[in-house]
């Protein structure tokens, strides 16, 4: 059995990418192409306004909304210098805030860097969430396959993972004769092992990745944008592809000789794990994929022992309350709660990665009064989040029972990608957005065609629903009727509350 696959379906509106582990999926990415994500854009933005009292300013960037870009991600040249003095002494992967906690810098005042009007090099570190408009940087980077490019600084730092001090020393001597002058280099955890003509060769490629971002600053009128990062299958075949990836699945041949090209460039022979699928049932379907999507939207989680977790989302945090449910145990109610509460563990690891949350969580464990049973719990959570790649935070578990943590966030979660707020009862639930319930339509249209092999179809389905699809999805629905030479006819769908229990659409064949 192969361990972990990347399984790829990919239409006109939207790439949708899952990793599996075990069959399972371990974590899910979505990218809509009229909603193409911001993170690792580099832009020539225009200073909007400078806010002294939050110590951070407005960019336009030329996209919907502002971005905001805080004091910390503002460049220096004070800062710089003495980034550089400690760099030189460390061949650590050092991001700006650890620097900023080793130099133990004094923040210089927002308004002494920055002024109204003013163009600066901005990069997107994280995407717009909710009101809120993109996170920027002034510290740019280029990621690549195997290193990072970080202009400004001048170091070569080696990925804390890479623990072997020989092969530490093998890539750093690699880049020392050729690195160029204030330029940081650093080997990400894919780079070990990898032959120096490889590597040397990606540096090249990325370094005129930036004389041409300078150059494009230099010539351009702000807002305008200076580079483009992957779409999202090429980006997750950089930060995700490893040697324990099986195999990749595209039900696109144009993506796949795409990905193709991407993988001969980075790892030369590993296209002979890319798999095209041309198969009639929908790829996710085969995968069951669609199924996991299901119960990731879903607020409870159940346990093994029959306990379950809820995952409750809110603006501010997210919360996991963990609950026995119909356990009751064998011995006694402390072996109970320990069992219960280390199955959760498991699952909030899980549940992190393929909701893909971030921001503030809290873990609201089984009250255990034993605090040997409170460490092991806590040591399994701190085991568990060693898988993530995501960076996290995590407190001691509180006499209480509640673990307060931090996880990375850069895009949005699960929920808010695909769930809007229910208008019958004033944002208090969650419900399918219309866009979500017209691609699930489209591939339910495929999917009775295929079960029931005819051409007539009869589309029961709310009106909102309908405009969409010939509205915005046009070109994929009209794909999929020349496909398979169907008729489609739609009828509206008389909803009422009682209806809200029932799907919001119906294909049958006729």
């Amino acid at each position: 059995m192969i361990e972990k696959q990347l399984i790829v379906n990919h239409c006109l509106a939207e790439t949708r990418i899952a990793l599996m582990e075990k069959e399972r999926v371990a974590e899910l990415f979505i990218e809509r192409h009229n909603d193409r994500a911001l993170v690792g854009n580099i832009y020539k933005g225009s200073i909007l306004r400078v806010l002294p009292g939050m110590q951070s300013s407005f960019v336009d960037v030329g996209e919907l909304r502002s971005g905001f870009l805080y004091v910390t991600d503002v460049l220096s040249d004070e800062f710089i210098a003495r980034s550089r003095d400690l760099l030189a002494e460390t061949n650590e992967d050092l991001s700006h805030e650890e620097i900023e906690k080793k130099l133990k810098w004094t923040k210089i005042a927002i308004e002494r860097l920055l002024r109204e009007g003013q163009d600066v090099m901005v990069q997107v570190s994280k995407e717009p969430l909710g009101n809120k408009g993109a996170r920027l940087t002034m510290f740019i980077t280029f990621p690549g396959r195997y290193l990072v490019l970080s202009p400004y600084f001048n170091h070569i730092g080696v990925s804390k993972k890479i623990d072997d001090s020989v092969e530490r020393a093998r890539l750093k001597s690699v880049f020392e004769p050729i690195k160029p002058e204030n330029m940081a280099v650093i080997l990400r955890t894919a780079a070990r092992g990898v032959p120096a003509d490889v590597l040397i060769r990606e540096l090249e490629y990325l370094i005129a990745l930036w004389n041409d971002v300078q150059e494009r600053f230099a010539s351009s009128k702000a807002p305008s944008i200076l580079h483009r990062d992957l779409d999202l299958t090429q980006r997750i075949i950089r930060e995700q592809y490893s040697e324990d990836i099986g195999k990749i699945v595209i039900d696109d041949q144009k993506l796949a000789d795409k990905v193709s090209r991407l993988l001969n460039l980075t790892s030369p022979g590993s296209d002979s794990r890319l798999e095209v699928y041309s198969g009639a049932t929908p790829i996710f379907d085969v995968y069951g994929i669609e199924m996991d999507i299901g119960r990731a939207l879903s607020k409870k989680v159940d346990l093994p022992s029959g306990g379950y977790v809820i995952v409750d989302q809110t603006e501010a945090l997210t919360s996991f309350d963990v609950n026995t449910g119909r356990y009751v145990g064998r011995t006694n109610a402390s072996e109970t709660c320990l069992k219960t509460n280390l199955e959760a563990v498991r699952k909030v690891g899980a549940q992190l990665k393929l909701r893909n949350i971030g921001g503030i969580i809290i873990i609201d464990f089984i009250d255990m009064e034993d605090p040997v049973n409170r460490e092991r719990v806590f040591n399994a959570l701190i085991d568990e989040l060693k898988n993530d790649k995501a960076r996290t935070n995590v407190l001691k578990i509180s006499e209480l029972g509640l673990v307060q943590m931090t996880r990375k966030r850069t895009s949005d979660s699960l929920e808010h990608l695909l769930l809007e707020d229910c208008p019958l009862c004033d944002g208090r639930g969650k419900v399918k957005s219309v866009v979500t319930e017209a691609h699930d339509l489209l591939r339910e249209i495929t999917r009775v065609h295929n079960q029931t092999g005819r051409t007539l179809l009869q589309v029961r389905v709310r009106e909102d629903i309908r405009d969409w699809i010939l509205e915005e999805e046009r070109d994929w629905f009209q794909e999929i009727v020349d496909r398979w030479g169907l008729t489609v006819n739609f009828k509206h769908g008389e909803m009422t509350i009682a209806a809200l229990q029932e799907s919001s659409f119906d294909v049958s064949a006729e």
